[in-house]
């Protein structure tokens, strides 16, 4: 399986997050993700983190349309290609509506046509073209001009609409709260029907344990909130679930639940270690001895 590893950014002190990405690239991931919160900025911090750590791809799950023009994250993300010699996969999205209007005090509106101009907009000008769109959602007018080769592109897409504009625009889709019956049902045959062999990665929480129930609680408890937002709401109720600790694959023996996710049509997992810290330790070690050199 080609398995990625989430590294995890908030409340890390750079010496952590570089020890980290230098572990995970030892032990043989494929790739590391960095996410976009309130913490360290992804691009920025893989820029650094890929100079230090040769030959891991580098990818941001999941970097914020909104606060960022797409001339501006075209720039940032053109450097860090340039400066990790062509290593990286550009996760983005439009976030949340809670997120976008009381954080950022940008206007939610029309969500799916944003993703669609910005798109529009940014895959040109990661590939060092000239752009003059002029849309109701965003106007970008102009070029960015550094030598690099245009990063792996991928949208955060759950709705059929927002599938069909990363199949159309991007490289594909990285996809949160989907287990392998939303894929196969779902989310790969609804991007494969406007994109020939679309990226589809996803992302996984995964916790090795023999306490199962008592680590299904915690993540239950710690991600109540993330099961609200309507997006995640709408991929829960989907698949009959009541929260995003009924995805996560918790448990003795995973290997079996992970290779569902590619028999349902994920290219790529993206997984996200959770519970103790000894919990999490055994998990990379486990998910390492899994990924496909």
């Amino acid at each position: 399986m080609k398995i990625g590893l989430c590294i995890e950014e908030h409340g890390r002190t750079w010496s952590e997050l570089l020890s980290d990405v230098r572990a995970a690239a030892a032990a043989g991931f494929r790739s590391i993700w960095l996410g976009q919160r309130d913490s360290w900025d992804a691009l920025t911090a893989l820029a650094v983190l890929g100079a230090e750590v040769p030959g891991i791809r580098l990818g941001t799950a999941i970097v914020p349309t909104y606060p960022r023009h797409p001339l501006a994250l075209a720039a940032q993300a053109l450097t860090v290609q340039g400066v990790t010699g062509g290593r990286l996969d550009l996760g983005i999205g439009p976030s949340h509506r809670v997120i976008v209007e009381e954080r950022f005090g940008c206007s939610y509106d029309k969500p799916a046509r944003h993703v669609r101009e910005y798109l529009t907009a940014l895959r040109p000008l990661l590939r060092g073209e000239s752009v003059d769109h002029r849309g109701a959602a965003l106007r970008a007018t102009g070029r960015v001009d550094v030598p690099a080769a245009p990063p792996g592109l991928l949208v955060s897409a759950l709705g059929p609409v927002m599938l069909r504009i990363a199949g159309e625009l991007a490289d594909g889709t990285i996809a949160l709260w989907a287990g392998p019956r939303a894929l196969d049902e779902h989310i790969v045959p609804t991007i494969s029907a406007v994109a020939e062999r679309p990226r589809v990665v996803a992302v996984v929480s995964v916790c090795v344990t023999s306490e199962v129930d008592d680590a299904r609680a915690r993540f239950a408890e710690q991600l109540a909130a993330a099961g609200e937002l309507p997006a995640y709401r709408a991929m829960l109720d989907r698949q009959g679930l009541a929260g995003p600790e009924d995805v996560a694959v918790i448990g003795d023996e995973v290997e079996r639940s992970l290779r569902r996710y590619a028999e349902a049509g994920a290219t790529e997992l993206v997984a996200v270690p959770f519970g103790t810290a000894a919990e999490q330790q055994r998990t990379r070690e486990v998910l390492a001895a899994l990924t496909e050199r």
